[in-house]
């Protein structure tokens, strides 16, 4: 039983520091949706602060976005920049396991159903990338349509 235990702690601690992440949700001030991914991250056990601006593109600029990865807010978490409505589940394991130089992921564009952008059952299919310093994007995970 003591190696359990001794086997779970690192994982029990690095858990509690994904959850411990604090996260600044770069956003327009008029932007609901924006809104509703900081309260999806919220319920997920993220502290976020929003910081407003007016214009983001020069946000985007800085952090590395690229006009194919944009959407609607930018976020930093830990060092990380997460673009648009990316599911707190994905970040969680990104920050848990980030693939080797790896800057972030990203949603582009805003799909229905992802987090945010909730309209009843509907659900577009759409993917999350992983992006680098290098500008080379990859597939992270992928999510599919659902009429339900």
């Amino acid at each position: 039983m003591k190696i359990n235990l001794v086997a779970l702690t690192p994982l029990l601690l690095l858990s509690h520091q994904v959850l411990a992440a604090d996260v600044t949700n770069h956003k327009s001030p008029y932007c609901g949706c924006c809104t509703a991914w900081t309260k999806h991250m919220q319920q997920e056990g993220f502290t976020v602060e929003e910081k407003l601006h007016d214009n983001m593109n020069g946000i985007k600029k800085e952090l590395g976005i690229t006009p194919q990865l944009a959407s609607c807010h930018t976020a930093e978490i830990n060092g990380y920049v997460f673009e648009g409505h990316i599911p707190a589940k994905d970040i969680k394991a990104f920050l848990a396991n980030p693939p080797k130089g790896a800057k972030g992921l990203a949603v582009p564009g805003m799909p229905v159903g992802s987090p945010g952008m909730e309209h009843g059952t509907q659900k577009e299919a759409y993917t999350v990338y992983a992006f680098n310093q290098d500008g080379q994007v990859f597939e992270y995970q992928t999510y599919p349509k659902s009429d339900k």
